[in-house]
């Protein structure tokens, strides 16, 4: 391929989403909204108990990659998987979505990663993951090539768990940073944070144009009580910072630009499942981006996917988002 508007790096894994009651998430002793990292043991256990669902493949990264495709836009992955059934699976279906994908396959190692996801009837989601091959990502994993052509360079901040990932992370920044490229960075979760802050302030600091949040996991960064005092802070760290807000939509920092941006309407006017809707929100965000657009317009095309993608089970777009943006206004 040759040019594209973004270019992802982060766990491959195999959604598998269930619906449960807040009992089941008590009983296996699970903290509410949160993601827990598991061993093959917890994997296998939660799976057995968990009920009915849906399977496809998956990653935070790799949703919001498809969510660019959909909006008309166009994006590459890079992330590990194993030469077994699972990964056969996840490259088909990544590459079927219109993301080009083509990070070798491992031949060894761990097993192909997974999500096991649990949907409470409040639509909050509660995630239980295995990495598997995804955290035996190394610096040989990434294609510098696809980096220099890439307009945005996305790190998702899960993978950040991985000391390898780490390297490789800072490794492609300083690729695209010597091509004239855009980092960006999504936090990704509250307890990832806690357990990488002064890491994440560092990478940050040096090789972040773009940084993605949302209001709880900022004020965690910055150890902070209030959006107001975290949002005064990480404006002098990166050059661009869109910070999701729930049900009170967005908020877009460049400079001195403070935009706040409501949240869409949700198609059927009903919530159905919060997975992966920063995911979708990002992926908005860089379309519009990559398009030049301005900062509203650009929270808008965020807000647009967020909102197709807590109308239904899943994490992908299940409609065409490119069609929705003609028809708000803003395709």
């Amino acid at each position: 391929m040759t040019g594209v508007d973004v270019v992802a790096i982060g766990n491959a894994l195999v959604d598998v989403l269930s619906n449960e009651t807040d009992e089941f998430v008590t009983r296996h002793a699970m903290v509410k909204g949160s993601m827990d990292l598991i061993d093959t043991a917890r994997a296998e256990a939660l799976y057995a108990a968990m009920g009915p669902g849906v399977e496809i493949s998956g990653g935070s990264a790799a949703n919001t990659t498809a969510g660019i495709v959909s909006l008309g836009g166009s994006a590459a992955y890079i992330g590990r998987v194993r030469d077994d059934q699972l990964g056969v699976v996840y490259r088909h279906d990544l590459t079927a979505a219109g993301v080009h994908f083509d990070t070798v396959a491992a031949t060894n190692g761990l097993a192909t990663g997974r999500s096991l996801i649990i949907v409470t009837p409040d639509a909050e989601r509660t995630m239980n993951t295995y990495l598997g091959a995804s955290s035996e990502l190394t610096v040989d994993d990434v294609d510098t090539d696809l980096i220099r052509r890439a307009a945005i360079t996305y790190l998702e901040g899960y993978l950040w768990d991985s000391p390898a990932a780490q390297d490789a992370y800072r490794h492609a920044a300083n690729v695209a940073h010597d091509a004239g490229r855009q980092v960006a960075l999504t936090l990704s979760d509250g307890f990832v944070v806690d357990r990488h802050r002064d890491t994440f302030l560092d990478l940050i600091a040096d090789s972040v144009d773009l940084l993605f949040a949302n209001d709880v996991e900022l004020q965690s960064l910055y150890e902070v009580d209030t959006f107001d005092a975290a949002i005064a802070k990480v404006r002098h760290h990166c050059t661009i910072a869109a910070i999701t807000r729930g049900a009170d939509g967005s908020v877009l920092l460049s400079g001195d630009d403070i935009i706040e941006v409501p949240v869409e309407p949700v198609p059927g006017g009903h919530v159905v499942d919060t997975t992966g809707a920063g995911d979708l929100y990002a992926a908005g965000v860089m379309h519009g981006l990559a398009r030049g657009r301005d900062l509203r317009t650009c929270g808008r095309f965020g807000g647009l996917a967020a909102s197709e993608c807590i109308s239904h089970l899943g994490a992908r777009p299940q409609t065409s988002l490119a069609d929705a943006a003609v028809a708000a206004g803003i395709g």
